[in-house]
């Protein structure tokens, strides 16, 4: 690996460590004042969480805006890990269809790759 490479990958772990440590700051911010505002629940299956299980216990976005925090708790909802997973995919099942344009074909299938299949069984020897 060539002194550029290496020198340029030092770059990218700096930048990639930065962006990480400051998401986790911003998290931290806003995830303890949620934890102030609501009760240890979560919001869509209802369990409860101590101390001990604390840590699955996330703050959602309801906008899906991490960087809309009002500190009046109005855009975050506490949800356990599976809870916010589901919500996620729920999200990006509705926004999906949206995003795709409707003339791309880019993504379909042009072939179908056992059409002679029957001909081949068929066949005579």
């Amino acid at each position: 690996m060539s002194a550029d490479s290496k020198g340029g990958n030092s770059k990218l772990d700096a930048v990639v460590a930065a962006a990480q440590r400051s998401r986790a700051q911003r998290e931290q911010g806003y995830r303890e004042q949620a934890l102030k505002l609501y009760p240890w629940i979560c919001g869509r299956c209802s369990r409860e969480f101590t101390r001990a299980n604390l840590h699955e216990l996330t703050v959602h976005h309801r906008d899906h805006n991490h960087d809309y925090n009002p500190p009046d708790g109005s855009n975050w909802e506490l949800l356990c890990l599976y809870c916010h997973d589901n919500e996620h995919a729920r999200y990006l099942d509705a926004v999906a269809p949206q995003d795709s344009d409707a003339g791309n074909t880019a993504g379909q299938v042009s072939h179908k790759a056992l059409a002679g299949l029957a001909d081949l069984f068929n066949k005579k020897s």
